[in-house]
């Protein structure tokens, strides 16, 4: 069974672990975005069983998010790094090579997909959903700071 987010709309709250707020951005039942600003814009609401979750995670409990439905609105390429990205499992980390490897089409071996791949992470419109935070060697669209505290949680001692 896919989960799908609350309907459309904003959503966020201050998280005392991040020590900023999480701000979903969802549509049609998919979350399109994810991001951490300082506050929570004056506009969102909290009411969100995706918010509800992230929390429960940031609070120690374990969660893949994988039925969580993201709309990944970026090149095909791109979405073959990201969905692979999903796959990387709680707790565990890998190298750019072994996301280029489990995505479809991506050559581990060849610059400009490598390219492709530090591109998609970069670029990443859901950090959490879509766990760059696991991938070493590679800058994410998850600041640093949140990136470490979500290694933490998941017990990631070597990075």
């Amino acid at each position: 069974m896919t989960f799908t987010t609350d309907d459309t709309g904003v959503y966020a709250r201050h998280s005392e672990v991040l020590d900023r707020a999480v701000e979903l951005g969802t549509a049609s039942g998919r979350v399109l975005a994810v991001s951490f600003p300082a506050r929570s814009p004056e506009d969102a609401t909290d009411d969100s069983e995706v918010l509800d979750r992230i929390f429960a995670y940031l609070d120690g409990e374990e969660d893949d998010f994988r039925d969580v439905t993201v709309a990944l609105t970026v090149p095909t390429d791109q979405r073959a790094v990201l969905e692979a990205t999903r796959n990387v499992p709680y707790g565990k980390t890998v190298d750019m090579k072994r996301v280029a490897n489990m995505a479809n089409g991506i050559d581990p071996d060849d610059e400009e997909d490598q390219e492709t791949v530090r591109a998609a992470l970069r670029d990443n419109p859901a950090p959490i959903l879509v766990p760059d935070h696991r991938v070493r060697g590679v800058s994410g669209a998850t600041p640093p700071d949140v990136a470490e505290t979500l290694r933490e949680i998941e017990g990631i001692t070597r990075y």
